[in-house]
């Protein structure tokens, strides 16, 4: 068997669920170190139960807890820039924005190939046609700008509402933890009231306070009474930490090149595949950075001898498995050389491009259309065809629908399947052809 089709079993229809990964962590100062979680903002409102922010902190009934220590997202934006150096940086078109003397890696974007950064640059046009390729079923175009858009996931969400899954997500949580919380104390260099250093200078003790002139406890409230702040936490007898990372191969087999016609060109389907997979796969084992944030510097359990694989597959049988860096490394160089990665560029921002997206005027012009009648439409797809008539001419509109279009009749939620049929009558919002809203008639 060749090094290209080893894992053919995986990306053919019939293949595993998934590969999963656990891995055992500890902090380096040991099993029973303190750490700092992730922080989270408070949620908005008056509900009493709504979250107050700092710590994610999941209690239960029995007593057990889950404290989440490193988000899906942040460990995606962890685990991307691994493709911007190194052999590793072969494997992908290295795309960058410029602005003056700074350079912005499209592997370094929150939003990926979506951000707001690369829709100021020439690469908008680029992008916008890939993301229309994507409604249609076609990945091959994005593949080729953007790879590792397919393997962590994107949303057009300001353009064409094309969304394609993470193939890879990982998540570290930690099981079962103590809270602890702390104060601290800041005292200045030298008494300025007290030495008269500031004497004539009219200034409040809050104001002095912020500048760092006099002394000032941590969480000092309006009435003077301190409160502590977070202050890490630390595992219980029977706590652990996991990092959990998934590879979805079933989303996986979903990615496929197709002619204009929606024929499947199946070649190139298996090569799209082989090659998104083989990125994948280094996403999954290259060695990751243990510095998360200030106090939170986490290293595998058994000096990494706790990792375990497993392929699921569709009825739950669960198969060890094996696989090295190195190993994911050859098989991601060979995909690569046979589907062809795409080129380099270097494209400088647009300060102009910004100024319209900022204020709007490339935002998908929305389209409304009344009281459309379907003509056609096909329910796997999720796509249909309307009839109108503009300007005395009758034309017909082809519609897409994403998982975020909204169906409605009245007041009530409806399905595609409720609302799309040959004859109805569809109120339609649309935006690159994308349906935002659709609204049943009769």
């Amino acid at each position: 068997m060749s090094e290209l089709n080893k894992f053919d079993s995986w990306i053919n229809e019939g293949g595993p669920a998934a590969l999963v990964i656990r891995e055992q962590l500890e902090p380096v100062e040991g099993p029973d170190g303190v750490f700092f979680p992730a922080t989270f903002a408070a949620e908005q409102g008056n509900d009493p139960d709504r979250f107050r922010g700092g710590y994610h902190i999941d209690q239960f009934p029995d007593g057990t807890n889950v404290c989440l220590v490193d988000t899906v997202g942040s460990q995606g934006n962890r685990i991307e820039p691994i493709f911007m150096a190194g052999d590793y940086a072969k494997l992908v078109p290295q795309v960058v924005i410029t602005a003056g003397d700074k350079r912005f890696s499209i592997l370094e974007a929150g939003h990926r190939s979506a951000d707001a950064i690369v829709r100021c640059s020439v690469l908008k046009n680029d992008l916008e046609l890939a993301f229309k390729e994507v409604l249609k079923g076609n990945a091959k175009p994005l593949a080729q700008i953007a790879p590792t858009s397919l393997v962590f996931g994107v949303w057009d969400s300001r353009g064409t509402y094309a969304k394609l899954p993470r193939l890879v997500s990982s998540t570290i949580r930690a099981f079962n933890v103590y809270r602890h919380k702390r104060h601290a104390q800041y005292n200045p260099v030298a008494h300025f009231k007290n030495e008269g250093l500031l004497d004539g200078i009219e200034a409040s003790d809050d104001d002095l306070a912020e500048k760092g002139y006099v002394s000032q406890p941590i969480g000092k409230q309006p009435t003077g009474k301190t409160d502590p702040t977070h202050g890490g936490v630390q595992l219980m007898p029977n706590g652990s930490i996991r990092r959990d990372a998934t590879l979805s191969l079933a989303a996986l087999r979903r990615l496929a090149v197709r002619e204009s016609n929606g024929a499947l060109l199946t070649e190139q389907t298996q090569a799209l595949r082989h090659y998104i997979l083989g990125l994948a796969l280094v996403a999954l084992t290259a060695e990751q950075d243990t510095y998360l944030r200030q106090g939170c510097n986490l290293v595998p359990t058994k000096e990494g001898n706790s990792r375990t694989f497993k392929v699921v597959h569709p009825s739950g049988k669960r198969d060890d498995y094996t696989l090295t860096p190195g190993d994911a490394k050859k098989y991601a160089e060979a995909a690569a050389t046979a589907f062809g990665v795409g080129k380099n560029r270097e494209e400088p921002f647009d300060k102009k491009l910004a100024e319209r997206d900022i204020k709007g005027e490339d935002a998908g012009n929305i389209q409304k259309y009344q009281a459309c009648e379907v003509v056609m439409f096909d329910v796997e797809a999720n796509t249909f065809t309307l009839k109108t008539t503009v300007d005395g001419n009758v034309q017909e509109i082809a519609v897409s629908t994403t998982a975020d279009t909204k169906f409605k009749k009245g007041r009530s939620n409806k399905t595609f399947e409720e609302l799309v049929r040959l004859g109805a009558k569809l109120d339609v919002e649309l935006s690159n052809g994308v349906a935002l809203k659709i609204t049943g008639k009769n």
